[in-house]
Formats: C-alpha cells, sequence, structure tokens
C-alpha cells in the first residue's frame, strides 16, 4: 500500500542506473504541477532507509515544485528482491534495455546473483541476461554516464555505434571519444548518425574537427555531399564502391592481423606471400589515393 513520506527520506543510490530525458521530465513536471503525483514512487526498505528504484523524475519534479511529501510503495526488505520485482515489471513499466541491462549488473556484481539465479528469478533465459550484461560490459565509465544522464542519445549508440564496434574492429577508446565529442550538443539521430559514419570511415582530418569541438564544420561537409548517387557517372560510381570497400576491408585486416590464432605455417606461407604483393604495390597505390584525395576536396 502507497504511503506518504517525506521527500527527503528517499534514498537515492540508484539515481544512475534510471536514464534521464527532459523532454519526458518536463511533461511530468508539467502533469505533477497541475494534477500532482498520481502514481506512487517504489523502492525498498533497507536498514531504516527507503531505497528509491522507481519514480527518479516525479522525485526530481516533486523537489523543483517544492512538495515536501510524495506517495510511496515499498518492494520488500531485500534489494536484490526488490530489482528482480522492478525487473519483472519493466514491460509495463517501461524499462529500457540500458536501464535493465544496469539493474542486471548491480544483481551480479553486487548483489552476487549468478546468471542462471538472475534468469530463474525473471522468467527468463540465461541468453536474455547475457546479452544485456554485455551490454553494460562493452561500455566505459564515461560512456555509460553519459548515456543514462541524457547527454548522448541512446539510439544512435545502440544501433550504429555498437555497429562499429562488431564489424569495424573500432576500440573503445575511439566510441569514448566521438561520445563525449557529442554529448550535450542536443543533436538529431540523423546527425549523430551521419558524424558517425564520417568520423569512423573518414579521413583522420574529419575525426580532428569532431573531436575539436567544430561539429557545425562537419556536419556542413557532409551536407556539402548529394544525397543522390545518381549525380554520378557509371564510371564514378564504380570507384566509389572500390573505395568504400577497399576501407572495409583495411580495417578488417588491420583488426585480424594481430589475432592470436594465426598460427598454422600454411597461413603463414600465404599470408606472407600475399602481403608481399600488396606492399611492393603501397607506394603507388598510396600516391594514387593521396592525389585523387586532393583533388576531390579542391572540387
Amino acid at each position: 500500500m502507497a504511503h506518504e513520506v517525506e521527500l527527503t527520506s528517499l534514498d537515492l543510490r540508484y539515481e544512475s542506473l534510471r536514464m534521464k530525458n527532459r523532454a519526458q521530465e518536463g511533461r511530468v513536471l508539467s502533469s505533477i504541477s497541475e494534477r500532482g503525483i498520481e502514481e506512487s514512487l517504489e523502492g525498498v526498505d533497507v536498514d531504516g532507509a527507503r531505497v528509491l528504484l522507481n519514480g527518479f523524475k516525479r522525485y526530481r519534479c516533486a523537489r523543483k515544485l517544492g512538495i515536501q511529501t510524495v506517495p510511496y510503495t515499498s518492494l520488500g526488505g531485500d534489494e536484490a528482491a526488490g530489482i528482480v520485482a522492478l525487473l519483472r515489471l519493466s514491460n509495463t513499466r517501461s524499462l529500457s534495455i540500458l536501464e535493465q541491462a544496469g539493474f542486471i549488473d548491480e544483481l551480479r556484481n553486487v548483489q552476487n546473483l549468478s546468471v542462471a539465479d538472475i534468469a530463474e528469478a525473471l522468467s527468463r533465459s540465461k541468453a536474455w541476461v547475457s546479452v544485456r550484461m554485455g551490454l553494460i560490459r562493452e561500455m566505459t565509465g564515461t560512456i555509460r554516464r553519459k548515456l543514462f544522464s541524457g547527454a548522448f542519445p541512446v539510439y544512435p549508440y545502440m544501433y550504429t555505434l555498437r555497429q562499429f564496434m562488431r564489424m569495424n574492429a573500432v576500440g573503445q577508446g575511439q566510441i569514448e571519444r566521438f561520445v563525449v565529442a557529442l554529448s550535450g550538443k542536443d543533436l538529431s539521430v540523423r546527425d549523430v548518425e551521419q558524424l558517425a559514419h564520417g568520423y569512423f570511415r573518414g579521413p583522420p582530418s574529419f575525426r580532428e574537427q569532431i573531436e575539436g569541438g567544430n561539429i557545425a564544420v562537419a556536419l556542413e561537409r557532409i551536407r556539402q555531399v548529394p544525397d543522390d548517387p545518381d549525380g554520378c557517372n557509371p564510371f564514378e560510381r564504380g570507384l566509389l564502391k572500390d573505395i568504400e570497400i577497399t576501407g572495409k576491408y583495411m580495417q578488417r585486416v588491420m583488426g585480424k592481423s594481430q589475432d592470436p590464432r594465426l598460427k598454422t605455417r600454411v597461413f603463414q606461407a600465404q599470408a606472407n606471400l600475399l602481403t608481399a604483393g600488396i606492399l611492393s604495390r603501397s607506394a603507388a597505390f598510396f600516391q594514387s589515393v593521396r592525389q585523387l584525395h586532393d583533388r576531390s576536396g579542391q572540387a
């Protein structure tokens, strides 16, 4: 049952595991200012503290409006059980996949539950749990803070940046630098995705512009590129495709060439012959690429 509690009595230790969204919070603020808090905040009562798990937007809005007491429902007296209860209701409570991942990481590494225990408690498969644990593992602490604070949009991280990590062997350090450079810029999802393609697939000068904070200049460079590939003649379209494929396979070779699995004598013999052929043409190849780059930059 819900009962009124002092706003100051709530423990916010899990606030960093819930996503912030200024637009949504603005709508909640407007609703509360007109009708009050209609849905109770939820948490667990541990060692005399009310540890909040759900309702952080309502909490922040209540604080802004000077509301002293809020409706509160206890999910029990155990943190792990309370988190499990919240996760089991996540489909109806709109808990995002990253929020699910954050709470599962808490259950695994702080509450010391095994993957099997978490899966059983949530009536989910171990694969479902492992996928969410993997989401948290692949983030640096900085990326995690930027995403959960709302400084960087989640959609392009999930569906664009993570693809670069998988397909193009882009390291966490590069992803972090990109996220930091664009955080807090209020860019659209489309702008972020276009900048990501330029940053990870374009020339070093483009990356330098983004990391240097020249976002407007980088976007202008992108907008100067026609969206319609049919503006090129057939020969030009063919060369653009060749250049794109070359860049893709350069990244793949660089990512794989240091792998410790490359150890058989058959592989070493064939690789030596093939790389010798590439190296013999490398100077002429890079001279041609450099000349094309210089000419196209003057167009």
